[in-house]
């Protein structure tokens, strides 16, 4: 009876383990592949960003045309590829603004 019992315990903190690791990995976004047209949103964004001076997660440059690469931004106002938020706390990822070589670091 106790072996059984250790075992369905020990089964189940193995189902635990997996479950909680696969949504913490299912909930960051891939950051190469953020690129393009951007709106920035009050509500409803597809991604919230905290702008932060060092360390971030992607380097962006803002572009006038050809976003064509990870971290390349161009601002728009309709028709956007992406929607994104710029908060505080919580953020789905951060960024720093660069003049040149944008990216995921």
């Amino acid at each position: 009876m106790h072996a059984r019992r250790r075992w369905l315990e020990s089964a189940g903190l193995a189902l635990l383990m997996l479950l909680t690791q696969g949504n913490a990995h299912a909930d960051k976004p891939d950051l190469s592949r953020l690129y393009g047209k951007i709106k920035v949103v009050d509500s409803f964004p597809d991604y919230k960003v905290k702008v932060v001076e060092s360390f971030a997660d992607l380097h962006v440059q803002l572009v006038d045309s050809f976003p064509d690469g990870p971290g390349k931004w161009q601002m728009v106002e309709s028709s956007p590829d992406f929607k994104i938020q710029f908060v505080e706390s919580f953020p789905d990822f951060t960024i720093r603004y660069v003049e040149s070589f944008p990216g995921v670091q």
